[in-house]
């Protein structure tokens, strides 16, 4: 039972990080842009959503909306540094996540910030529902269904959203330019913008991930969003290996989707074997370091490429 209640609970982790991973498949795979923003700015979603609440007396769903913003602003610096200035893309990256990190600590006036004592979405909905000892079940359960609600809504809202945009004029501008920039330029865009877009796009989702993350953990941390550029790719390529064959971009989307809650659970399972959580940035590289490898590998062994030609 506890190690179904573990998997229960990281599934509805999972889902509350999809948004995030969605986030940087758009940079990632559509825009072919290696943009390490996203560490900032999903702390930056955090800190915008805990500060609203907290020191503002906010509304907790309308923090989601100032995150997002705030977000696609940063993601303009980083498209604004790149484009307009130069500056190669992973450093620009690299230059604005770096900023963000003292911009948060602004903004929150501290390293950390607890909801503890503050309405939450969580909270919110859970007021309105039957208590634990009504219903007969552990109190930890319901606000872990309640996680999980929240972050499959979420989510497929944002898969929905990304579909209908990529299919667009300017999404597909923005896809094409990941594929082509010199073609799209050749037809009379604007690569400058469409990257910019792109990038906007993908951190007012990585920062709207963070904000549902703090809202759905109790606090805001300035470091919530070291190393997660890796379990965002860990997420992508883990869905891509299950939904190897998937063409529909709607299928793609959702890849992503099973492959955040499938990271997850594994996280869960390896902790409960007994490894330390300082051992989980070497297990998801090595996750990430296989999933991208396996495409290679396919093509270079000989008896792979003849049970694909039968």
């Amino acid at each position: 039972m506890e190690i179904l209640l573990s998997i229960y609970g990281a599934a509805a982790q999972g889902l509350t990080w999809t948004i995030f991973a969605l986030g940087v498949y758009i940079t990632f795979r559509i825009l072919k842009y290696s943009d390490l923003t996203c560490e900032g700015s999903f702390a930056l979603g955090g800190a915008v959503s805990a500060v609203f609440v907290v020191k503002l007396g906010g509304n907790p769903y309308l923090s989601l909306i100032l995150a997002l913003i705030s977000g696609m602003v940063a993601g303009m610096i980083t498209g604004f540094l790149h484009t307009k200035l130069k500056i190669a893309a992973i450093l620009s990256g690299i230059l604005t996540m770096s900023g963000l990190y003292s911009i948060n600590l602004r903004i929150m006036g501290q390293p950390n910030t607890s909801l503890v004592a503050n309405n939450t979405m969580v909270s919110l909905i859970k007021d309105k529902l039957p208590s634990a000892a009504e219903l007969g079940i552990r109190d930890s359960v319901i606000q872990t269904s309640i996680i999980m609600v929240l972050g499959l809504v979420f989510s497929l809202i944002a898969v929905a959203f990304l579909y209908w945009f990529f299919g667009t004029e300017i999404g597909s501008c923005i896809r094409a330019t990941g594929n082509n920039d010199a073609m799209v330029r050749a037809q009379g865009v604007n690569t400058d913008w469409t990257k910019i877009m792109g990038l906007s796009i993908s951190n007012g989702f990585i920062a709207l991930s963070g904000a549902l993350v703090t809202q759905t953990q109790g606090y805001a941390d300035v470091g919530m969003g070291r190393g997660a550029i890796v379990i965002g790719l860990a997420s992508i390529v883990i869905g891509e290996v299950i939904f190897l064959k998937a063409k529909n971009f709607a299928l793609k989307m959702l890849g992503v989707l099973v492959g955040s809650v499938i990271y997850r659970i594994i996280v869960a399972l390896v902790l409960r074997l007994g490894f330390d959580t300082s051992d989980m940035r070497l297990l998801t590289a090595i996750v990430v370091a296989i999933a991208l490898s396996i495409p290679i590998i396919k093509k270079k062994n000989p008896f792979v490429r003849k049970e694909g030609h039968r």
